[in-house]
Parts: structure tokens; C-alpha cells; sequence
């Protein structure tokens, strides 16, 4: 009898842990009376739609020799195309980090079009010669001949160390601001792969640390820090970007000048506020004179309400 009841214990127990199984729970469990999106939420979000309109369209033409008009044109809104993007001359490998990138971007303008509406993309400057004088800028003269992002696999991947790192620091900075659950669940989700490009661009360089970038007589490493210099100044708010190789004082709890991923005293990612990102993406040090990658200034409230402010 005991052995009986024991078996039929058994047996009503795995059938319990069945219907368990069989109904798992997989998505997260929202406050009930919260709100999902709020307005401050969506003109934050939209602030950083800017950004992944300017990675979508670089990776875009890089790799696929085309932009989201031909991808997802009602993305767009009606907004302008790029001017002076072109096909990179990539090797497979590059051309392969750079497609899958391309779609990704994709995805967070879908994404963002889904949970809080999307605004017109902005008219960007993509040309070689933007990125020239970039390039000028951060050297200090005029290089002979101009940077140009499309010649090879390494100087792409150098020009694009310029662009996803700073849309990073803004998610960073835009994530205590948020309200909505909504808004928060997109913001961590674009942060993460946001990241994780980054990273992806950081490590290509840093394997290639030591290599001079032909046809100039200058390290990666050496760019990459001229790059953060340069931003750091543009910014306007302290060090919150770092080259690939660092003093000690700023390496990881200041043990090591190695400098894969740039971050903090604490080792926590730099956040950047709207201001200081336009400061950097106009090229102008100022969030009220466009220029850079937006000539007419990116969209959105936060953007358009900066540029007419004295």
C-alpha cells in the first residue's frame, strides 16, 4: 500500500511539473496601471533616432552600395537621403561585420518606429570630404591626401570608430531619464547591441593596433586617440572617450594601459547628454550651429528646440 501511494504521489507530482513546463513564463511582467511610453520618453528616443539613422545609412552604403530607400523607405518619413555616401572597398571579413551591422541598424529604426512613432530622417553628410576634414581636425592639419573612409577595410572601420561609441554614451546618459516601461525595455535593448558594435569596432582596431594606416605615416592607435581627443574637446564635458591604448591612471582600476573597451573609474560606460552629442556630431562644439554630420541640424524636438536657442 505505502509502495502504491508513493507511486501515486510520483506520478500527480511529474504531472505538475509537466503543466509547469508546458507553460512557462517568458515575458517580463509589466506593472499593470503603468504607463508605457511617456512624452519626455519619446523625445529622448527620438534624439537618438538621429544616430541610428546616420549608423544605418553608413553601414548601409558600405556594404551594400545602397541606403534605406531601397531597404525600408517608409523608415525615412519622407526625410532627405544622405549626401556622398558610396560602397566601401571591404575585404570579406569587414564586409561581413559591416552588412550584419547595416541590418541591425534596421531593426532599432523599426524597433523605434513600433514602440514610440519615428521621426523624418535628417539630412546627414556621409562624403569622404566630411570625413576628411574630421580626420584634419583630430590630427591637426590637413592630411595629404585627404582621409577617405571608403578606400579600404581599415580605414572604414577607423572612420566608423567615430560614430556608434557616441550614440552608446547617449542611451548611457538618456537611461535615468526614462519613465516608461516601454521606452525603458527599447532603450536597454538598443544600448545592448549598441555596445556590443562598438566593442565589435574596438577589437578590430586594437588587433590592428600597431599598424600604420597607409598611405600616412600614423598608427591605429594612434588615430584612435586623436579621434577621442577630439571629441572629448568638441564635447565640452571632460574625458568620456578613449583610444584603444591609455596611461595607467586610466586603464581598468589602473592597472593596465590596454584599452579595448573605453570606460570609467569604475569601469561603467561614459553617458553623454543631447547637448554635449550635438556638440560633437555637428563638429561644431556648439548644439545651436550645425555642421559635421548634420548640416541642417538633426530632428526631433530636443534637436530642433537647441538649434534655435541663442
Amino acid at each position: 500500500m505505502a509502495f502504491v501511494s508513493a507511486f501515486v504521489i510520483s506520478m500527480v507530482f511529474s504531472e505538475l511539473v509537466f503543466v509547469c513546463q508546458s507553460n512557462p513564463v517568458c515575458q517580463p511582467i509589466y506593472p499593470k496601471y503603468e504607463i508605457p511610453v511617456y512624452k519626455e520618453d519619446r523625445d529622448n528616443v527620438h534624439f537618438a533616432q538621429n544616430l541610428e539613422f546616420l549608423e544605418a545609412e553608413y553601414f548601409l552604403w558600405a556594404s551594400k552600395g545602397h541606403g534605406i530607400d531601397v531597404m525600408a523607405p517608409y523608415l525615412t518619413k519622407g526625410g532627405p537621403p544622405p549626401i556622398g555616401a558610396q560602397k566601401a572597398n571591404l575585404d570579406s571579413l569587414t564586409y561581413r561585420i559591416i552588412e550584419e551591422f547595416a541590418y541591425q541598424e534596421i531593426g532599432h529604426l523599426r524597433a523605434i518606429d513600433k514602440t514610440v512613432g519615428g521621426i523624418p530622417r535628417p539630412l546627414m553628410d556621409l562624403s569622404r570630404e566630411n570625413f576628411a576634414k574630421l580626420f584634419d581636425e583630430a590630427i591637426g592639419y590637413e592630411l595629404e591626401p585627404p582621409f577617405d573612409p571608403y578606400r579600404d577595410s581599415l580605414s572604414y572601420m577607423l572612420s566608423c570608430y567615430v560614430i556608434p561609441y557616441v550614440g552608446m554614451n547617449g542611451y548611457v546618459g538618456m537611461n535615468p531619464q526614462l519613465k516608461g516601461y516601454a521606452a525603458k525595455h527599447l532603450v536597454a535593448g538598443l544600448l545592448g547591441v549598441e555596445a556590443g558594435q562598438d566593442a565589435v569596432i574596438r577589437m578590430y582596431l586594437y588587433e590592428r593596433a600597431d599598424e600604420v594606416v597607409w598611405p600616412y605615416e600614423y598608427t591605429v592607435a594612434y588615430f584612435t586617440d586623436r579621434i577621442s581627443n577630439l571629441r572629448n574637446r568638441l564635447g565640452m564635458c571632460g574625458i568620456k572617450d578613449e583610444g584603444i591604448y591609455v596611461p595607467l591612471e586610466l586603464g581598468a582600476e589602473n592597472r593596465t594601459e590596454s584599452n579595448v573597451l573605453s570606460a570609467d573609474y569604475y569601469s561603467l560606460s561614459y553617458p553623454r547628454t543631447p547637448q554635449e552629442i550635438l556638440r560633437i556630431v555637428h563638429s561644431t562644439g556648439s548644439e545651436h550651429m550645425p555642421g559635421g554630420f548634420y548640416p541642417h541640424g538633426a530632428n526631433g524636438r530636443i534637436a530642433r528646440e537647441l538649434l534655435q536657442d541663442p
